[in-house]
C-alpha cells in the first residue's frame, strides 16, 4: 500500500518534471527563437557598437529574480538583450581592438551545443572514450603546431590561466622542489610576463620561492645574457635555479622572447623552461612565422590559447609538457569508486592530467570547426589579423 503510495506521487511530480524536458514541439519553438537570435547579433556586428560604457543597463536582472514558475523565454531573451548583449564589451566586434578577439566561428557554438545536450563526460576514457579521443586528438593538434612530438601530453583548461598552473605545477613536481627548500628555489621570469603566471606560482605555492626578474633588450625580450649571469651568481651562492618563465607574444607588445638562447641556458644549468605562448603560439602554423618561434619545441612546457589564435570562444586554453610522465606526477590520483577508469585505460584521460575530474566536454567548440571548415581558413585568418596589424601601425605612422 505505502509503494502504491509512493508511485501516485512519483507520477505526479513527474508531470511537472517534464517541463525541463519539453516536447519536440517546445523544444523547435525555443531553438527557433534562440536561433533568431543568435542570427539577429551576428548580422548587426558591422554596424553594432564595440563598447557601451552604461554598466546600468545590466541591473536589469535584479527585476527578474529567480522565483517558483520563472517567466516566458520572450521575457528572458529581451533581458538578455538589455542586461548581457548591450552593455559592455562586444568581444565579437571587427572594431573590439583592445586585445585578441574570440568569437565570430557560430561552428564552435554548435559544439557547444551538441557538447550540452548529449553532455558526454570527456574526462576519463573508460565513460567517454570517444570525448576523450576528440579531447586528444585536439591537444595533438596544438602539439603538433608547435613542434612536440613522442611522449608528450596536455590538457584542454578552461584558459590561459589554468593552462599555466598546470604546466608549473608540473615542473614543481618534476623537479621535486619542496616547501622546505622554496626559500633557495630560484624563478626568473621578466616585467612583460603575464600576471595570470604570477599568480599560478602563488597558487601552486611557489611564491615563496626567489623571483628574478630578469631585464629586458632593447626589442623588449627578455635579456638571454643577462639571464646567464644571474643564474651564475645564484649558483656562486648555493641557491637552486629551478625555472625560466619564457613568452611567446607578450600581452604588452607581441613580442616573441628569444626562445631558443633561452632554452641552451636552461640546458646547461638543467633547468625548467616554460613557454607562455597563449598569445603568439598557434601562430605556428603559418610556415612564414615559424622561424619567430625558434627553439619553442625545446620548452618542458608550453601554453597555447586556440581562443586567441584561432578566434573560438572564450574558455579554452591548452597546457602542453614535453613529456607526458611529468604530468601524470603531477595530477595522476587512485581512488576505490575509479577502479574501472583506471583499470580499462585504453588512453590517457584528462582527468588524470589536470586538476578537473567533472568538466565541460569543450573539445567540441574546437574539433566541430576544424573538421567541418580545415585549417585552411583559420591560417587565412591569421595572415589577415597579421597584415591588417601591419596596415594599422602604416596609418598610425602617416598621422605622426
Amino acid at each position: 500500500m505505502q509503494s502504491d503510495s509512493i508511485i501516485d506521487k512519483i507520477k505526479k511530480l513527474e508531470k511537472h518534471v517534464l517541463a525541463l524536458e519539453g516536447t519536440p514541439t517546445t523544444r523547435k519553438m525555443i531553438q527557433g527563437k534562440i536561433q533568431a537570435y543568435c542570427e539577429n547579433f551576428i548580422q548587426n556586428l558591422k554596424e553594432g557598437i564595440a563598447f557601451n560604457a552604461i554598466h546600468e543597463d545590466a541591473c536589469g536582472f535584479y527585476d527578474y529574480p529567480i522565483c517558483e514558475n520563472g517567466y516566458s523565454l520572450d521575457e528572458v531573451l529581451d533581458l538578455f538583450d538589455r542586461s548581457v548583449d548591450k552593455p559592455g564589451l562586444n568581444a565579437a566586434s571587427g572594431r573590439h581592438l583592445a586585445y585578441v578577439p574570440g568569437g565570430g566561428v557560430p561552428t564552435a557554438a554548435s559544439g557547444d551545443y551538441l557538447a550540452a545536450i548529449t553532455n558526454k563526460y570527456a574526462g576519463v576514457f573508460f565513460a567517454g572514450p570517444g570525448a576523450v579521443r576528440i579531447e586528444n586528438q585536439m591537444i595533438q593538434f596544438c602539439a603538433n603546431a608547435i613542434g612536440y612530438t613522442g611522449n608528450y601530453g596536455g590538457n584542454l583548461a578552461s584558459g590561459g590561466s589554468v593552462a599555466n598552473l598546470i604546466a608549473i605545477a608540473a615542473g614543481r613536481d618534476a623537479h621535486k622542489i619542496k616547501g622546505a627548500n622554496y626559500h633557495k628555489t630560484v624563478i626568473y621570469g621578466s616585467k612583460h610576463m603575464h600576471h595570470c603566471v604570477d599568480k599560478s606560482i602563488r597558487i601552486t605555492g611557489l611564491k615563496e620561492c626567489i623571483y628574478r626578474d630578469i631585464p629586458l633588450d632593447d626589442k623588449f625580450r627578455m635579456d638571454v645574457g643577462i639571464l646567464s649571469k644571474q643564474i651564475k651568481t645564484d649558483l656562486s651562492v648555493g641557491l637552486a635555479p629551478f625555472m625560466v618563465i619564457a613568452s611567446a607574444g607578450t600581452t604588452n607588445c607581441g613580442v616573441i622572447d628569444p626562445v631558443n638562447e633561452i632554452a641552451n641556458v636552461c640546458e646547461k644549468f638543467k633547468l625548467w623552461l616554460h613557454v607562455d605562448a597563449a598569445y603568439g603560439g598557434l601562430f605556428c602554423l603559418l610556415e612564414e612565422e615559424k622561424a619567430k618561434f625558434k627553439g619553442i619545441e625545446r620548452a618542458d612546457s608550453i601554453v597555447v590559447d586556440p581562443h586567441k589564435a584561432l578566434f573560438l570562444p572564450y574558455g579554452l586554453g591548452v597546457a602542453l609538457v614535453k613529456n607526458v610522465e611529468h604530468l601524470l606526477k603531477s595530477q595522476f590520483y587512485e581512488a576505490d569508486y575509479m577502479q574501472d577508469a583506471i583499470e580499462n585505460r585504453n588512453e590517457i584521460s584528462p582527468a588524470e592530467l589536470s586538476p578537473e575530474l567533472t568538466k565541460h566536454f569543450r573539445g567540441l567548440r574546437m574539433y566541430l570547426p576544424l573538421q567541418i571548415h580545415g585549417v585552411a581558413p583559420f591560417k587565412s585568418a591569421m595572415r589577415e589579423k597579421l597584415l591588417l596589424t601591419k596596415y594599422y601601425c602604416d596609418e598610425l605612422r602617416k598621422i605622426n
